[in-house]
């Protein structure tokens, strides 16, 4: 235990997957320090050692022969040892008190808490850490602030709150880098790719590993080199990937060996196992965790422990043999408490539930579901980052979708106890409930009254990260990319980037935090803010259904809910559903497909509306829909109530919403607000290049700023994935704004055609003044990153000369759009990421964070023309029939499908109104 140990957290969760009657497992690691054995301390301390004649130094050596016999204990890693340690600690620590070396008590505090951490002690290990932390940061002894700093973010990291732990890894790692300190650097970066996996951002996760085990190997750090091979191996098995990740266990398993660290053995024995469980080989797997069990024991690591005996119990599950599989499981759960694991705990709780419910204890099940549903919804209220946040939350749906199927077998033995109710209540429970939190955000206007120079540290961190990872994707993309040079360019690009990453993040924080509308929002309450059936009956009017499903791995349920009743109905599994779903879509952007499209749409039809048929007469529908069929169109579906093929869209008005509780928060905002002033915006019709024939001039210059050559890198990369050559111009687009443009009186109105369809108009206040804000033009959705998804506007002036022109999801987070209804009349606008709990995180999130009460937008690339048509048709049903966005917008479907030019469902299927129907 020298001054400058760094203990690297070494638990790795596989991310649960819920099966219904069966359990989860959770991928078992075990909290492991990193040993510093007695022939480091006494490198530390040689000098020290020398003869001395003072009292002075009398204490000072009795301090250190302390010291070195406490590394002698902590080398031998039993639980006995490990407690003699920190006596033989604590006696150093009274004599360097008496001696008023601070910077020694400092280290000496520190590593008290590191053997308290090994014991599993977390508390009393975070309560030396922060006695240690001070102390350093006095005597200037930034190698002891910077292994501080990583021990505490470990300690809550292990506690589950992983917004603080990452929070501590940042603050130590530019002190790492600015020492030299290469072992220390690798430790933090492995951390905190940790912290990412466990909140189910494997990708990243997997970044920080490859950054830090190559200064492991640089630096001879054996055994950060097995740690971090045994956390890339807990990512490619969390990826499926189940050879790759033994291939890197097998790695990590000598190499833990020759070190001499048990734990760490047992760690990757554990894994090992997981990996044999889910290849089936269910005694092999019990076989590795009961030689990983007594490792863990001698070494006292009892949250270890207690996910050794988690997996255990879930392996005599998985053989049947219930009753040991219950011992264990319980043999577990005291130890996590006491541990203060919180997320282990709902798991073991999880495991639980599905157990007692194999067994037939309904009731036992629910109340170990209810408690580990509860544990996790707090976890997640601590993290701060939007992005983390919502990543965590996807991990954990299998445990709502886990309780609604066992509340629906409850239902079905006892139908009058409304556990079909509260299955609906905890199906809202587990949508949406990022974007609600944005909503809320959103009204309380957090960011107007923040501190401006916070904001523009941020709009710079964003300039600069959108900047480097062009560069970089530029230099994958490029002929030399194989190129050493071109490679560690690429690397050193990577690190950057992840340092502006973890820099922003912060920052956004601190946005928060100093917003004085932010200080009195709370998380949403899921008992009271998440809605039960009589609040979304209220929401509802007479002549609306709401259709709300739940796809589920063995099978799926929709409820079917009206202001007075409200039934459920059982549907087949995912699997079977989006194997459908799959091919639908594709077949609808076919023009000349409609025989195949229609013969698509009567077989989803059968599987996700036939059981409703008979309540769906002379209803408007809402609906709320889940995993694959968010991207379908509802309007192209076959009509379940006749039998000749007629688009649903026909004798109904269908809204899509991504969860009942999202239009009660919206209708608590618009409530509140005044309606804007004037009638209509509309930008189209831009101008993409300097060979656009409405170019009257010859540019200035050829050569383009920095800023904008990355732009339009990214723009050109954004196009290849739509597989477009460019941004051809869309010339059905200045037809279907003029035509528009004639419905209302100038005076009432705004047009910014060609070249005023520009960066500047659409990022103007102007825009503010209006109800209805319309682009025409293209636009994208990065599913990958959703943070580049983008309308593209005119990106050059008048004499050709290159400007601005792509507005960014950012930037419309950051526009006050108080609109009542925003239409993006463009390609895919609809789509996005699909997030499990959180839907299509796209453009439309935010233009309903900017104000939008309710969007129209498209799911796949549309016509030109075919858009155009529809446009000037839903616009007149709107302005001159008087009709609400949705009614406009079917009549204006249904005037298409009337037309034999236009029939197809590829020319009107594409656009939704999401959001607001009244």
């Amino acid at each position: 235990m020298n001054k400058k140990t760094t203990k690297s957290h070494f638990s790795t969760y596989l991310k649960p997957t819920f099966k219904l009657y069966s359990l989860i497992c959770l991928l078992s690691v075990i909290l492991l320090s990193e040993s510093v054995g007695a022939q480091a301390i006494l490198k530390q301390t040689q000098i020290a050692q020398q003869p001395t004649t003072t009292e002075q130094d009398a204490t000072d050596t009795a301090a250190q022969k302390a010291y070195i016999e406490a590394g002698e204990f902590y080398k031998q890693g039993t639980a006995e040892s490990l407690r003699q340690a920190i006596e033989k600690l604590q006696e150093a620590l009274f004599l360097w008190q008496k001696a008023g070396d601070k910077k020694w008590q400092a280290t000496t505090l520190n590593n008290i808490g590191l053997v308290y951490d090994s014991l599993g002690d977390k508390q009393e290990a975070l309560k030396f850490y922060n006695l240690a932390l001070p102390l350093s940061k006095e005597v200037g002894n930034k190698g002891g602030v910077a292994t501080t700093l990583n021990n505490i973010g470990l300690v809550y990291d292990s506690l589950g709150d992983k917004q603080q732990a990452l929070t501590f890894y940042n603050l130590a790692l530019p002190l790492m880098k600015e020492l030299g300190y290469k072992a220390g650097v690798a430790t933090t970066l492995s951390n905190i790719g940790l912290v990412y996996y466990s909140l189910g951002d494997e990708p990243q996760a997997l970044e920080f590993y490859t950054l830090a085990l190559p200064l492991s190997q640089e630096v001879g750090d054996k055994v950060q080199q097995a740690k971090t091979l045994n956390n890339i191996g807990a990512v490619y098995q969390s990826l499926g990937d189940k050879q790759e990740a033994l291939k890197f266990y097998n790695l990590a398993l000598p190499l833990m060996k020759e070190v001499g660290n048990k734990a760490g053995v047992a760690t990757t024995l554990n894994n090992i196992g997981l990996v044999y469980h889910s290849l089936e080989d269910k005694q092999q797997a019990r076989k590795l965790y009961n030689l990983a069990l007594p490792l863990i024991n001698e070494v006292g690591d009892k949250a270890g422990e207690a996910r050794t005996l988690n997996n255990i119990g879930y392996a005599y599950n998985s053989l049947g043999d219930k009753q040991q599989a219950l011992k264990f499981f319980n043999l577990a759960l005291p130890l996590l408490k006491e541990v203060g694991n919180k997320a282990g705990f709902a798991t073991t709780l999880s495991n639980l539930a599905g157990l007692e419910r194999d067994r037939g204890n309904l009731q036992a099940a629910r109340t170990n579901i209810e408690a580990a549903i509860k544990i996790i919804e707090e976890l997640r209220t601590k993290i701060v980052s939007k992005d983390l946040r919502t990543s965590y939350f996807a991990t954990k749906q299998g445990y709502y979708k886990f309780y609604i199927d066992l509340l629906m077998e409850l239902h079905k033995k006892d139908p009058s106890q409304g556990y079909d109710a509260l299955a609906l209540h905890y199906s809202e429970r587990s949508r949406a409930r990022s974007l609600i939190e944005l909503l809320n955000e959103a009204n309380a206007k957090i960011t107007k009254g923040a501190n401006p120079q916070l904001l523009a540290q941020e709009r710079d961190l964003r300039q600069q990260i959108d900047d480097k990872d062009t560069l970089r994707r530029n230099l994958e993309t490029s002929a030399n990319k194989n190129d050493s040079t071109t490679q560690e360019s690429i690397e050193k690009l990577t690190i950057e980037i992840t340092n502006l990453l973890s820099q922003y993040q912060e920052l956004q924080a601190k946005i928060r935090a100093s917003s004085p509308a932010y200080a009195k929002l709370t998380n949403p309450d899921p008992e009271k803010d998440i809605l039960k059936l009589p609040q979304i009956q209220q929401q509802l009017d007479r002549d609306t259904l709401l259709l709300q499903y739940s796809l589920g791995e063995e099978r799926s349920y929709l409820w079917a809910v009206t202001p007075t009743s409200m039934q459920v109905y059982t549907l087949p599994p995912n699997q079977e559903i989006e194997e459908v779903v799959r091919s639908f879509p594709s077949s609808l952007q076919q023009p000349d497909a409609t025989n195949l499209s229609i013969a698509r749409a009567r077989k989803l039809s059968k599987l996700i509306l036939a059981p409703v048929a008979d309540k769906l007469a002379g209803k408007r529908l809402v609906i709320v829909a889940d995993g694959a069929l968010q991207t379908i169109p509802f309007a192209a579906l076959a009509d379940p109530s006749v039998n000749k093929y007629q688009p649903l869209m026909l004798n109904h008005e269908i809204v899509n919403l991504p969860s009942a509780s999202t239009i009660a928060f919206q209708r608590q905002q618009l409530a509140k607000r005044q309606p804007a002033p004037k009638a209509l915006a509309i930008l189209a019709d831009p101008v993409y290049s300097a060979t656009d024939e409405r170019v009257t001039g010859k540019p200035e210059t050829s050569q383009l700023a920095p800023n904008l050559e990355l732009e339009r890198s990214a723009l050109s990369r954004s196009a290849r994935s739509l597989k477009r050559k460019g941004w051809d111009r869309l010339k059905y687009t200045q037809i279907e704004a003029q035509a528009i443009l004639k419905l209302i009186p100038a005076a009432n109105s705004l047009q910014a055609l060609s070249f005023d369809a520009n960066y500047n108009w659409a990022t103007s206040g102007t825009l503010n003044q209006f109800r209805i804000l319309h682009f025409a033009t293209h636009g994208f959705v990065n599913s990958d990153q959703p943070e580049l998804s983008g309308i593209v506007l005119s990106l050059v002036d008048k004499k050709g000369n290159p400007i601005s022109g792509y507005l960014r999801l950012a930037d419309l987070f950051n526009q006050d759009y108080p609109a009542e209804l925003i239409v993006l009349s463009a390609c895919e606008t609809g789509l996005g990421k699909n997030v499990n709990g959180e839907g299509l995180v796209g453009l439309t999130r935010g233009l309903m964070y900017a104000g939008a009460a309710r969007v129209a937008v498209s799911l796949w690339q549309v016509s030109d023309e075919g858009t155009s048509v529809l446009m000037q048709e839903f616009y007149k049903q709107m302005l001159q029939q008087d009709k609400k966005p949705a009614e406009a917008l079917r009549a204006a479907q249904k005037t298409l499908w009337e037309n034999p030019k236009w029939r197809s469902p590829h020319y009107w299927a594409a656009f939704t109104v999401q959001g607001e129907w009244r």
